[in-house]
């Protein structure tokens, strides 16, 4: 643990625990949280499942799917939605839920994009449903006071599309009134509504036993002049009136004159399933909502089923077909007083109108204080004194406004459902995800529940979707796309932690293992590099470069920090990850990031090389910048990635995990002045490059990168191609090395890895074979057709320049040369040349390289031959000096001395 003192629960006490410590702040005061299980969540949930449908589509799904169809569909329905309680109470038993409900839930299960994204899919479903309750409760009003000449009664309000969108304003704004007030009121005359729908239904359930067999004669007006009329009957409990009615009869429906089919019918039906987290939306108003949603949604489920599949056998064993589906409001005519369902049908759109208001304004609150979408939602964001959340209420209500100009409740149905059925689907993936994630803090106290459950209702509901309307299904996943992308890149970094993270975690923990590192294979060999970094503000340069030249390989910034733990109080090296990995982001590099702390930097290098990486993914390169007395420049200085402004717009809903552009430019120290000293000595330098080489590790020194300022990316001015050269030969002990050598053959495949990313695809590869005049021109087409052949077999495309170095060689100093020149193991030959002590002259060395920046000027980087270092510390500086010499004002060069074998010519 970073901080033993750190509190465990950042986001405050468990609400259900009701713990009321000032020092952990609650993002729910346990004053505001006065709802139980009954009042909290049976009673919404029960109200939002009857609502409209009970009591105004009864009829019309029994009517024109049967009764064996109309059960199949109430199964088919709560099987999806007991599915998606089962996760719902998984996740609600998992730890402390605040307000928010469902959106709650999925933000902190699968982060701040599903989260975000889900939340408004679930918060548009909400409104949509509150406009269908609206216009159900306007539909029932009218069937007794409309003026329609089919419906008997006061007939005292004038009908009409408009005049129907003045009445759902006028009852939406009823709604809005109450919600404002607050949702303590609503629970409270919520029980009360709830005892008068149940002695509405107990009135339909007796009624069939009072009543006897009657006729209607039912009309509609089709047009301005026609009128269609009907002679429908209730017959009582009757077996002949059953028969008939088990079959589907799909009709035109009279409300919008569209023939019905089983998708249609299945929609409206379903939007009496919707109503499953009215509970769960009550969240942050619950004493103990872990408890409390998963007892009383379960309750409320299974009473809600019961009083459905009752329902259905009643109606379809009295009534006939053409009763049902003429007629929405037949409950009224079969009724032993029918203001019993009128009462029943106001009460019950009302409640599950201010039901989803409600809900619909918490999660819009939620996703407010969240701060994902910005400045648009901010003022959702304000509550009143009470903690009511009025502004997110007004929001709510004028979207509602613009559904109830649809005019008619079964027009907007299918489009209900289909965002309920998503956003259903979405809870499902949460739980699966978790699941699937294997966290071991993920122990949801509700254990009934599975991987399988969750699939299987993820799965149920999307199919679902695209059954009711494939349009509206396509629409709908289409928009969640475009949220989770606008989400991933604007909203801000979360704390609630990602389970992308956890599932990521899972797969690569399982894929490294089937990783083994004893069936590698040399045609399948990459770099996997160890980029040591002093100081990013003079290394920036060579970051970017080695990020292009690893080819899909393993990318590490090691960093030795100098320290001793034992006289620490705490390790320091842990506060520097956030800087570095902000360094990463900007620089947009993908590279791991890897820390250590050791008295001194060889010891941390050897730490680094012996334990950075996991499995089979470990270093097998290691890359230093070279050791001179250059001044180094602030790339920092010179970057716009790094300028405030730029920080400022790329990081904001960013993901800079607390790092600002002040603290991050203040954690690096500046750049080396002309009079600081380095960090490590010349023997130490060279002494790692020697550690890493017996360590089986290829290493590479880059120099003047700082000059490659987007070298690769800008087209050359007189239309050339950018150039890569290669000097397969150790220029400073030519007799060492030999074609065929393990080294030169390393250094091929580097220049051809770098050849092969995206930013030097179009650069020109070009090998200087260096020749002397003593060979003539036979020996000189014999070894350029040797090499030639060589790159033919190794698949790689590149000119070959012979360059004539006589001069050159007669500036060598006069001694005894080995009497074979190496052409096998390159490190046979630096052995060699480590024993005789042979070191080239000064001169000489200023001669190669004359002979590179004659030929080399031009390049965009070279890549040499990096000499093996002496094996007596003692020469080190004059080992740095030659080397220092030898790439003197050549711009970007690369000194490789490779010791794994990295070619095939096989297939």
């Amino acid at each position: 643990m970073s901080q033993e003192r750190s509190p465990l629960l950042s986001r405050g006490p468990l609400p259900e625990m009701n713990i009321a410590d000032p020092t952990l702040p609650a993002t729910v005061p346990p004053s505001r949280r006065s709802l139980n299980t009954f009042f909290g969540v049976f009673v919404p949930t029960v109200l939002s499942m009857f609502s409209i449908v009970l009591f105004l589509r009864t009829g019309f799904v029994v009517g024109h799917a049967g009764l064996l169809q109309a059960l199949l569909m109430l199964c088919v329905a709560y099987f999806i939605i007991s599915l998606t309680i089962l996760s719902v109470c998984a996740i609600a038993t998992n730890g402390a839920i605040q307000g928010g409900g469902v959106y709650f839930m999925i933000s902190r299960s699968l982060g701040p994009e599903f989260g975000g994204s889900i939340g408004i899919m679930f918060y548009l479903a909400k409104v949509c449903a509150c406009g269908v309750y609206v216009l159900g409760l306007v539909e029932a009003i009218l069937s007794i006071f409309g003026r329609d000449p089919g419906h008997e009664g006061m007939r005292v309000l004038p009908q009409g599309y408009w005049y129907t969108v003045l009445y759902a304003s006028a009852a939406l704004l009823l709604c809005l009134l109450v919600c404002l007030v607050g949702a303590h009121i609503y629970s409270r005359a919520a029980f009360i509504i709830l005892l008068v729908v149940t002695v509405s239904l107990i009135s339909i359930i007796i009624s069939p036993l009072v009543l006897g067999p009657r006729s209607f004669i039912i009309s509609h007006q089709d047009g301005a002049n026609s009128t269609s009329v009907y002679n429908a009957s209730y017959t009582s409990f009757n077996a002949t009136t059953l028969r008939a009615n088990l079959g589907p009869g799909y009709a035109l429906d009279y409300s919008t004159n569209i023939v019905m089919s089983f998708s249609m019918v299945f929609a409206v039906m379903f939007t009496s399933c919707t109503g499953i987290m009215a509970g769960s939306n009550m969240s942050g108003e619950l004493k103990n909502p872990s408890v409390s949603i998963p007892k009383g949604t379960i309750i409320a489920v299974l009473y809600t089923f019961f009083v459905y599949v009752l329902i259905f056998l009643l109606v379809s064993s009295t009534c006939d077909r053409f009763l049902l589906i003429q007629d929405y409001g037949f409950f009224q005519r079969i009724n032993v007083w029918p203001p019993f369902v009128i009462i029943g049908v106001y009460c019950a759109s009302l409640s599950a109108a201010m039901s989803c208001l409600i809900g619909a304004s918490r999660i819009l609150h939620a996703l407010a204080l969240d701060q994902l979408f910005g400045l648009p939602l901010a003022p959702a964001a304000i509550t009143s004194s009470s903690g009511n959340p009025w502004v997110s209420v007004l929001y709510t209500w004028a979207l509602v406004q613009c559904v109830v100009f649809a005019g008619q409740l079964n027009s907007i149905a299918s489009l209900v459902t289909v965002f309920y059925l998503l956003s259903y689907a979405a809870v499902d993936l949460a739980c699966l995800s978790l699941e699937w994630a294997s966290a071991p803090n993920f122990r949801p106290t509700f254990q009934y529940f599975s991987w399988h459950t969750c699939l299987l209702g993820m799965m149920s509901c999307m199919v679902m979707m695209f059954v009711i309307n494939t349009v509206y299904s396509s629409a709908s996943i289409a928009l969640l796309l475009l949220l989770l992308l606008f989400l991933h890149y604007r909203a801000p970094t979360s704390t609630w932690g990602y389970i992308s993270q956890a599932l990521i975690f899972h797969q690569v923990r399982k894929y490294l293992l089937m990783l083994d590192m004893r069936k590698d294979h040399v045609k399948f060999w990459r770099p996997q590099i160890l980029l040591m970094v002093a100081n990013p503000r003079s290394s920036s340069h060579l970051i970017t470069f080695v990020n292009q030249l690893k080819k899909g390989g393993l990318f590490v910034l090691g960093h030795v920090q100098l320290g001793n733990l034992e006289y620490l109080t705490s390790d320091p090296v842990q506060f520097h990850y956030n800087f570095w990995l902000s360094l990463v982001d900007r620089l947009e590099v993908k590279a791991f990031v890897d820390l250590t702390l050791s008295p001194s930097v060889r010891q941390g290098t050897q730490h680094l090389l012996r334990i950075a990486g996991l499995g089979g993914m470990k270093p097998n390169t290691l890359i230093m910048g070279f050791y001179d007395d250059c001044v180094p420049e602030d790339y920092f200085q010179q970057h716009p990635a790094f300028s405030v402004s730029s920080w400022t717009h790329r990081g904001a809903g960013g993901d800079s995990f607390g790092v600002d552009p002040y603290s991050f430019q203040a954690h690096f120290p500046a750049v080396r002045g002309v009079e600081s000293p380095h960090l490590l000595s010349p023997e130490e330098y060279v002494a790692i490059i020697s550690d890493a080489l017996k360590m089986g590790k290829n290493v590479c020194l880059g120099r003047y990168f700082f000059q490659m300022e987007g070298e690769w990316m800008r087209p050359r001015r007189d239309g050339a191609r950018k150039m890569v050269d290669i000097w397969p030969l150790n220029l400073l002990q030519p007799e060492t090395s030999g074609q065929l050598d393990v080294c030169i053959l390393f250094l091929l495949q580097m220049a051809c890895v770098l050849n092969m990313s995206s930013g030097w695809r179009q650069a020109r590869l070009r090998i200087f074979l260096c020749l002397e005049a003593i060979t003539g021109d036979q020996g000189w087409l014999t070894k350029e057709e040797a090499l030639r052949e060589l790159l033919g077999k190794l698949r790689i495309r590149a000119t070959i320049k012979a360059v004539p170095w006589d001069e050159v060689l007669q500036l060598r100093e006069e001694r005894d040369l080995p009497t074979q020149a190496g052409e096998g193991d390159a490190q046979s030959g630096d052995r060699t040349t480590a024993a005789s002590g042979h070191s080239p002259s000064m001169d000489f060395v200023s001669g190669v390289n004359r002979l590179l920046k004659e030929h080399s000027a031009k390049a965009a980087v070279r890549f040499l031959y990096l000499p093996h270092p002496p094996a007596d510390s003692s020469q080190s500086q004059q080992y740095l000096a030659k080397l220092e010499a030898l790439t003197d004002a050549l711009g970007p060069t690369l000194l490789i001395h490779g010791v794994t074998r990295v070619t095939c010519t096989d297939l």
